[in-house]
């Protein structure tokens, strides 16, 4: 292999010719012989060129999974669902570092029936796995599970009690205290038999199954059938069932119709995590959720995490539902259809939700997901041992003399080059600490570099000089009146509002141990030029790129790469999205006030008429580019009031809001 080809891409790539074209399954692997990645393809061989792209146009965590691999290999099977089934066995059994791990957030209570015992049990546990078990759920709480089946045992009355109380009870002839009590109905009470007993479990689960409405019409017309010939015992009896059926379904909120079973999956995800919420639909009506968290090694596409999630949300405890919707269809759906096909016993159809009901309960499903993901987030970052360690491995990272323990973020934002601003958001300890957080505004810019060296300039301006210098208060002062708005997120003020210069010295006047930037080489080089034009020595500096996380330093030919999971990128990932956060709010709230400001300035425009006008076109911009008739065609602005609205908005030296 020639020198130039070892520098492009790895030693061990195959020859193309020696990679079949047909569907198959492939798997990386370390010196060690240890699969690192396992991976499903259609065309095996146009699936692995990918990897032996280039190494500098490879993803740079699929440049380091590729450099870390000594050997790949592949094994040619006869349809894609063979590839799907071959994966996901040699996923579980072999557990790869760099597929997606999921990892539930919590255990889920199930509903149980013990149909192995001879006289079978309903009861509610966590645990899985029970030999002979028939699962239903999982159920967002313990409660509600618990709440269910004291209604169910109403309607259908079979055994509650534990086993050692019903063998001891059968031995003795002496019902248990749940039998005394009226709240186990076993054999062990004396009420029925053994085969009567097992009659009342096969049409509990047989309505766990179904949960058909229709008996609560059937309960009704039994109850009133007994009463028409006096036999008000059984009538009594029929209408406690009845209550209890009348409950059940009322407590199960009705989100489709009746006949309608179908499985949501809700995906919110990022460049590390995502997060995944599913309803399980049955009957029309919502039986159960569940929500977990995946953790991504590799930063794949929607698709392809999709194909995953659906893959192992399925098992011994939970069967697909008729119809599966997902935010995107993968790749290989019709293969993964008969995949689930083949767990159901049934045809699946796995689709996504354009519109109705079904697109209405996706949103749902997502939002949840996306606050389940939020959650994941700010549980990592507010642990003490976990902030710890990430400040710790941030600092070894870096090459860090000491711990970062105060972090300064600074994002730059604007409106197709008007309205620049920019955030600085504080982390001390690795937490937000939002009363040092500040905004700046900045009149002119060329492009987001130049943005941040002037934000970074004004900001070390405070630390180059000695305490005490008024004149360079004054000045620094001076030059940014006006445009350092104050550090209250809620606030709308500006040069008005700027705080004086000592509160300004002040609030400035924290020394930070790592500057980070949102951007990659061009950013970083900006700001290590104003740090270097400030005279401020002993502070470090380093920029974070979203699109691949990397974390760069000032005049570094290659990036840190922190790993996928870390601690460290993960602290990393929420200074940068809160100072992004931080920049878009001020952005919005400074765009909002400049149009309210042009247009209350005319005559005869009061709020409520700015209100309209803003919300029929949206922008000043656009209402610039209408005509009289157009404007006049809008709530509560008559052809008179129109002319002036236009004259105005086009008299001379009056322009657009930047």
């Amino acid at each position: 292999m020639t020198t130039a080809l070892s520098r492009d891409t790895v030693p061990y790539r195959p020859k193309p010719g020696e990679i079949p074209t047909g569907p198959g399954v492939y798997r990386f692997r370390d010196a060690d012989r240890r699969v690192l990645y396992v991976g499903k393809a259609k065309n095996l061989r146009a699936r692995l060129s990918n990897y032996f792209a280039p190494l500098y146009s490879l993803h740079e965590r699929t440049r380091r999974m590729v450099l870390s691999a000594a050997s790949v290999e592949w094994t040619v099977v006869a349809s894609d669902v063979e590839a799907l089934n071959l994966e996901i066995t040699w996923i579980n059994e072999l557990k790869p570092p760099f597929n997606v791990r999921f990892k539930d957030d919590k255990s889920y209570p199930y509903l149980v029936v013990t149909l192995a015992d001879e006289a079978p049990r309903a009861m509610v546990s966590r645990k899985r796995g029970i030999p002979g078990a028939r699962y239903f759920g999982p159920y967002p709480k313990m409660w509600a599970v618990t709440d269910m089946l004291e209604i169910l045992i109403k309607l259908f009355p079979i055994r509650t009690c534990k086993d050692s109380d019903y063998r001891r009870a059968m031995a003795t002839g002496k019902p248990c205290f749940a039998g005394q009590i009226g709240r186990c109905f076993g054999p062990c009470s004396g009420r029925v038999t053994v085969e009567e007993h097992r009659a009342n479990v096969d049409r509990f689960v047989a309505f766990m199954q179904n949960q058909d409405p229709r008996i609560v019409r059937d309960l009704e017309r039994e109850m009133h059938a007994s009463s028409a010939v006096l036999d008000y015992e059984s009538a009594a009896r029929k209408r406690d069932q009845l209550q209890a059926a009348t409950a059940f379904f009322e407590k199960s909120a009705v989100v489709l119709g009746d006949r309608v079973d179908l499985d949501v999956f809700g995906i919110e995800h990022d460049e590390l995590a995502a997060a995944v919420h599913l309803f399980m639909v049955r009957g029309g009506r919502i039986r159960g959720e569940r929500s977990w968290t995946v953790d991504k090694e590799l930063d794949v596409p929607l698709g392809e995490l999709v194909d995953v999630v659906v893959q192992n949300a399925y098992g011994d405890d939970l069967t697909p539902a008729r119809e599966v919707v997902v935010p995107e269809l993968p790749d290989d759906a019709e293969a993964l259809e008969t995949w689930l096909g083949g767990l159901a016993g049934r045809n699946v159809t796995l689709r996504v939700a354009q519109r109705g009901a079904k697109a209405q309960l996706l949103a749902t499903a997502t939002q949840n997901a996306k606050q389940s993901l939020m959650l994941y987030k700010t549980r990592r970052s507010a642990d003490f041992t976990t902030r710890s360690r990430a400040l710790e491995d941030i600092q070894e990272a870096l090459g860090m003399a000491d711990a970062p323990l105060r972090i300064e973020c600074y994002d730059v934002s604007h409106l197709s080059g008007t309205n620049i601003v920019a955030s600085m958001v504080v982390f001390e300890d690795g937490l937000a600490r939002k009363d040092e957080y500040r905004r700046f505004t900045i009149p002119s810019s060329t492009d987001d570099t130049d943005s941040i060296h002037q934000v970074l300039t004004r900001r070390l301006a405070y630390l180059a000089r000695p305490a005490g210098d008024e004149a360079s208060d004054q000045a620094v002062a001076g030059a940014g009146a006006g445009r350092d708005a104050p550090n209250d997120d809620t606030q709308n003020g500006d040069a008005a509002d700027v705080p004086v210069v000592s509160e300004r010295r002040k609030k400035f006047a924290y020394r930070p141990n790592l500057l980070v930037v949102d951007g990659g080489q061009p950013q970083v080089a900006a700001a290590a030029r104003a740090l270097e034009e400030s005279g401020v020595e002993g502070i470090y500096l380093c920029g974070i790129a979203k699109r691949l996380e990397e974390i760069w330093t000032p005049e570094a030919d290659f990036p840190v790469i922190l790993p996928r999971n870390s601690d460290a990128l993960f602290l990393f990932q929420r200074v940068r999205d809160e100072a992004h956060r931080f920049a878009i709010t001020h952005q919005r709230q400074r765009r909002k006030r400049d149009i309210s400001t042009v247009l209350s300035e005319i005559p005869g425009l009061g709020p409520a008429r700015v209100r309209e006008l803003l919300k029929h076109f949206g922008s000043v911009k656009r209402l610039r580019g209408a005509g009289e008739t157009e404007i006049a065609e809008v709530k509560g602005i008559g052809p008179s009031l129109a002319a002036t609205v236009h004259a105005h908005l086009h008299a001379d030296g009056v322009s657009a809001p930047r």
